[in-house]
C-alpha cells in the first residue's frame, strides 16, 4: 500500500459561478486505521450538483464544506487495511470518501459492495443515490398511474433517465427535456422516452412550453422537478389538476453565488406559481434522499433485476484522475456531462 494520499479541498468560496481556482490539491500520509476502522483505496468517486451548494456557506440541509476542508461525496473502491470485522483486504466497499485517492473510515460506514452482481461504479448512479433519488421520488411522490404523462428535465442523467425509464415500465408517456440535440436522441433511443425536447433550441419559457405543449397533448400529471429556471416556468402553466411535482434539485440555480439567489432574475413570479399550486390542486413536495435510506433495499429489489435484465439501461461520463476532479465538475454543473459523472482514479 502506498504511504501517501492525494485529496481535494475548498480553497475559498467561490464569488458567483465556481472556478477551478476555488479547488486545491493537497498530499499527506495515508493514515492506518484505528479500532473499527477501514482504509480504503479509491477507485471511482461521485460527482453531483449537490456538491455546489455544500461550496457555499449559505443555509442548507447540510453543514457547507470548510474552506480548507475535503470536497465531500460519495465513492467506491478496494479496501486495503482493515480493522473491522465486516471488511478485510481486497473487498469492494461504498462510502462517502470525498475527493480523494484514500479513505479511512469507521467500517459501520461503509456499504460492502460484490463487484459480480454489478460493476462497482453502478452504486454512484443507476444502483446507487441518483437512481434511488429518481426511483424514490416517483413512486412515493409522483404517484403515476398508467396513461398519465409525465415531463422530466436532465433526461439524460442519472436522476432523469432512471425516472423517465421506470415511468415507461409503469405505463405513463414520459416527456424528456435536454440540453442539445444529441442528448434528446439519446432520450429516446438509449431511454426508451416518448419525446425529448431541447432545451437550448428555446431561449424563452415560452418558447420552450410551446413544444412541450405539443409533446404533451393531454396536459402534465407529474413534473419531475430537478431544474427550476425556464424549465419550470415553462412547465407550470402545463399542469393537470391533481398533478403531482415531487423535487429534488433545481441545478440551474446552484452556480449563481448561494442557492437560489438567481431565481427572482429568472423571471419566475411567486404570486403565479402559487396561485396555479391552489387552483390546479397541486401536491409539490420537497425531499433529500437522504431522509429515506430506509426505503434502499425496497429499491435494489425492484430496479437490481431490471437492470440485469435490460429493461433499465443507464450512461456513464467517465474522467480520468484526481487532478482533473474540479473541471469535470464545473463542466457538469453546465450540463457538460452525457449520462454519471464519474471519476476514475485507478
Amino acid at each position: 500500500m502506498t504511504d501517501q494520499m492525494r485529496r481535494i479541498v475548498l480553497a475559498s468560496r467561490p464569488e458567483g459561478a465556481a472556478s477551478e481556482d476555488n479547488f486545491r490539491i493537497e498530499t499527506s500520509p495515508v493514515p492506518a486505521p484505528g479500532d473499527g476502522e477501514v482504509v480504503v483505496r479509491v477507485h471511482y468517486i461521485s460527482l453531483d450538483p449537490y456538491m455546489r451548494g455544500r461550496m457555499d456557506d449559505a443555509e442548507s440541509y447540510a453543514a457547507p464544506v470548510p474552506v480548507g476542508g475535503i470536497m465531500g461525496g460519495g465513492g467506491v473502491g478496494e479496501v486495503v487495511a482493515s480493522n473491522h470485522p465486516d471488511f478485510r483486504p481486497g473487498d469492494f466497499a461504498f462510502g462517502m470518501f470525498g475527493w480523494t485517492t484514500h479513505a479511512c473510515e469507521n467500517g459501520n460506514q461503509l456499504r460492502r459492495l460484490d463487484p459480480a452482481q454489478a460493476p462497482i461504479g453502478t452504486a454512484l448512479g443507476v444502483l446507487g443515490m441518483p437512481g434511488f433519488t429518481g426511483w424514490y421520488g416517483l413512486n412515493e411522490l409522483g404517484r403515476p398511474k398508467p396513461g398519465e404523462t409525465l415531463v422530466v428535465a436532465a433526461a439524460t442523467g442519472p436522476v432523469g433517465s432512471m425516472v423517465g425509464q421506470l415511468a415507461r415500465l409503469a405505463g405513463l408517456r414520459a416527456v424528456g427535456i435536454a440540453g442539445g440535440a444529441e442528448k434528446c436522441a439519446l432520450a429516446t433511443d438509449t431511454f426508451g422516452f416518448d419525446a425529448c425536447i431541447d432545451h437550448r433550441a428555446h431561449d424563452s419559457a415560452r418558447d420552450l412550453r410551446a413544444a412541450l405543449r405539443d409533446a404533451c397533448p393531454a396536459g402534465v400529471d407529474i413534473y419531475y422537478e430537478n431544474v427550476g429556471g425556464k424549465v419550470l416556468e415553462a412547465v407550470i402553466p402545463l399542469m393537470n389538476d391533481f398533478g403531482r411535482i415531487p423535487l429534488c434539485g433545481v441545478i440551474s440555480w446552484y452556480d449563481a453565488g448561494g442557492l437560489g439567489a438567481k431565481a427572482a432574475s429568472e423571471g419566475l413570479s411567486l404570486p403565479a406559481l402559487w396561485s396555479t399550486i391552489l387552483k390546479k390542486f397541486l401536491s409539490v413536495n420537497g425531499f433529500i434522499i437522504s431522509n429515506h435510506y430506509d426505503r434502499y433495499p425496497q429499491f435494489l429489489a425492484d430496479v437490481g433485476p431490471k437492470l440485469a435484465s435490460g429493461e433499465i439501461r443507464y450512461l456513464e461520463d467517465v474522467a480520468e484522475g484526481l487532478e482533473n476532479t474540479p473541471a469535470a465538475f464545473l463542466s457538469m454543473l453546465k450540463g457538460g456531462n452525457t449520462g454519471k459523472q464519474l471519476v476514475r482514479l485507478i
